[in-house]
């Protein structure tokens, strides 16, 4: 099923299309990696909304990606329960072992390094979200320890990302 077909059955679901773009969204970023403008605009169109309605949601959400991210887009919790566990410092780690800043990718295309306002697991602070996984209770070793694991997995990784997005 290609991604018009594949958000046109996700709508189906809902009495009002403008409903529908959260899903639509998902379903356009899992196709083409990010969302850029070409792609919101495309969503718009198959649903039948306002463009803008698409882009509102598209520009809020941290999960929506604009612009090209990392093979392992690491998303750094940095609300009030991981920053008192000290989630600035594994921040300032991650960006010296990376080398790049808050809101960087990697020269390799392997990592790109974000905060987000909460992950909603503050029973696991600190937390990092890899990808749809999630990785709690962190300190400078685990996240040593995750970061070998992620590049061990790059080849396999790499090579899916070079054959393209799913469904092509």
């Amino acid at each position: 099923m290609n991604m018009r077909e594949q958000i046109e059955a996700a709508a189906a679901r809902y009495p009002d299309q403008r409903s529908a773009i959260m899903p639509a969204l998902l379903i356009a970023q899992k196709e083409h990696g990010h969302l850029p403008g070409p792609v919101l605009e495309e969503v718009s169109d198959i649903l039948g909304v306002e463009r803008v309605w698409v882009y509102e949601l598209a520009t809020f959400y941290t999960l929506f990606h604009t612009e090209p991210v990392g093979l392992f887009h690491l998303q750094l919790c940095d609300n009030l329960s991981c920053m008192l566990r000290r989630s600035e410092d594994l921040l300032r780690h991650l960006e010296t072992v990376l080398g790049i800043e808050k809101g960087g990718t990697t020269p390799d295309g392997l990592f790109t390094l974000s905060t987000v306002e909460c992950l909603g697991a503050c029973e696991k602070a600190p937390v990092m979200q890899v990808g749809d996984d999630y990785h709690g209770d962190l300190d400078i070793a685990r996240i040593d320890a995750l970061l070998d694991r992620l590049r061990a997995g790059q080849a396999t990784g790499a090579e899916l990302a070079a054959a393209g997005p799913p469904g092509e």
